[in-house]
């Protein structure tokens, strides 16, 4: 559906919709259709974790096939977030929208048909493509549907199903695998995907940006196998140490791609990635406060599932429902505009450090009462939760609103890369802290925590064993939640100096 004639712009091409003060008229309508469309995505990022002793039991998976079926996934779509952006605001964010879910689609169906570990990387690949396509569209669709001053409602709820999803994984998984064969984790997203297709062909506003003679071939390619490569270095550090050739050499050939890439961009009249968005404060500022914050919570909420399943012994189903109240928090105030209100009473830098204070305090709560049993381990998910739904969608709206709005998919694939890279350093660098701290307590078969426990020869050996790995945890947590305050309380500081700056500038 295109843009009516009231939402067009005198001298516009018919494609180039023109947000209007108003908003589009059907705005929330459509928002719960992509909305839809990424939360199929979101649970394909860890549904596919609880499925791992079937498929190495039925697909005679080896440990390397399991790691390139779930990294295929994540490598290829992190990869591919910012060309898939570039694409969007160039060919128009529904297409790409539509490309996307059929993608997806067919991705899902190949890999619930899959009759090798080497057919299901391939099918998780492709489905990497359609997600990198659908995370970048969705939020670049809400940029040009809502009005400025309804966009970080609309962004909150956006955030509220990414928690969701992340969340809801484990449990949608679990439950599918307690009463189908593993498969079916895949089929179900199908219906899903067709419903979602309707939807978005009926609803969603195509919308584009056709500045620029001809696409930016060279910037996609060198910023796919750029970012490819940087997180397969990070994925990879954990299990071939950080010094080993592999890691060493992927990590400097992404640098000197990336290199290439940031140099290739400032000498092309249309890049992909205007390097003057870094000349901007707000925007830097953003950008900073994401990767730290999502290098302290990803790596702490990873390192916390290990805990809730090997040292308090829940199952996989059982660990994902004692981190839900994190979600549910989240969907609770974003849902309801809880989150919003308070964010604008109080303006994006105080709202960005209360809610980066909150989520520190969550993963110290964690931290440090875990002897508590669960109870210390709820109370820090809920306050994690307040923080994220406060924080996170002003984070992200700041970064969006920092760029021009034809420039929206491109943002969208920014802020998902950051979020990515994050994420990944953050499971990384303190997946090493703890293992540090639990080589240095349990020096025999300090590498592994299953391992060391089937090896322990008694219950006091396997309290050591655990007792050893929460202390790991302890510190890897505390490192995360400092590097969670510091990136609000650098963002924040950042953003009241550019609102400053700008203020300066108007008077």
């Amino acid at each position: 559906m295109t843009a009516s004639p009231q939402e067009r712009a005198p001298g516009r091409s018919p494609d180039q919709a023109v947000p209007q003060p108003q908003g589009h008229a059907r705005r929330w309508l459509i928002l719960g259709v992509i909305c839809l469309a990424q939360l199929t995505v979101l649970l394909d990022n860890t549904v596919l974790n609880v499925a791992i002793p079937s498929l190495t039991r039925e697909l005679d998976a080896s440990t390397a096939d399991i790691q390139w079926m779930i990294n295929a996934y994540s490598l290829v779509q992190s990869g591919l977030l910012l060309t898939a952006g570039n694409a969007a605001d160039r060919y128009g964010r529904k297409r790409m929208l539509l490309v996307g879910l059929a993608l997806f689609g067919a991705g899902s169906l190949g890999a619930g048909l899959a009759q090798s570990a080497g057919q299901l990387i391939a099918a998780r690949a492709g489905m990497g493509i359609g997600g990198a396509l659908l995370l970048t569209t969705t939020l670049a669709v809400v940029m040009q549907i809502f009005t400025h001053e309804e966009q970080p409602r609309a962004i909150g709820i956006w955030a509220a199903v990414n928690s969701l999803g992340f969340a809801a994984g484990p449990l949608v998984g679990g439950f599918i695998l307690n009463h189908f064969w593993w498969g079916a984790i895949f089929l179900v997203n199908l219906p899903v995907v067709a419903l979602a297709l309707a939807a978005v062909t009926a609803y969603v506003p195509e919308s584009r940006n056709r500045r620029g003679d001809r696409p930016d071939l060279a910037g996609a390619v060198l910023s796919t196998i750029g970012m490819a490569s940087l997180v397969y270095a990070i994925i990879s550090g954990p299990e071939h140490g950080w010094t080993s050739g592999r890691v060493l050499g992927t990590a400097a050939a992404a640098v000197a791609v990336l290199g290439a890439f940031a140099y290739w961009e400032s000498r092309i009249p249309h890049p992909m990635l205007d390097p003057h968005f870094f000349r901007n404060r707000r925007f830097t500022a953003s950008v900073g406060g994401l990767v730290l914050i999502t290098f302290g919570m990803g790596g702490a909420l990873f390192l916390l599932t290990q805990y809730l399943q090997f040292v308090l012994g829940y199952g996989p189903l059982e660990a994902g429902l004692r981190t839900a109240p994190m979600a549910l928090t989240v969907v609770a105030l974003n849902f309801t505009g809880v989150a919003t209100t308070w964010s604008a009473r109080m303006g994006t830098p105080v709202s960005i450090a209360l809610g980066m204070g909150l989520m520190a305090a969550g993963l110290v709560s964690i931290a440090t009462l875990t002897e508590h049993g669960y109870a210390g381990t709820l109370l820090g998910l809920v306050l994690i939760g307040a923080g994220t739904a406060v924080g996170s969608p002003v984070m992200s709206h700041a970064i969006m609103s920092s760029i021009p709005r034809e420039k929206a998919g491109v943002g969208a694939g920014i802020n998902g890369t950051l979020a990515e890279f994050g994420t990944g350093l953050g499971v990384a660098v303190l997946g090493a802290v703890l293992n540090a701290r639990f080589a240095a307590l349990v020096p025999v078969a300090a590498s592994s925590l299953p391992v060391a426990l089937a090896a322990a020869g008694s219950d006091g050996e396997r309290a050591r064993i655990t007792g050893a790995f929460s202390s790991g945890l302890e510190t890897s947590l505390l490192v995360g939640a400092l590097a969670v305050l510091l990136g609000g309380l650098i963002a924040a500081a950042l953003l009241r100096r550019a609102d400053r700056a700008d203020s300066g500038e108007k008077a």
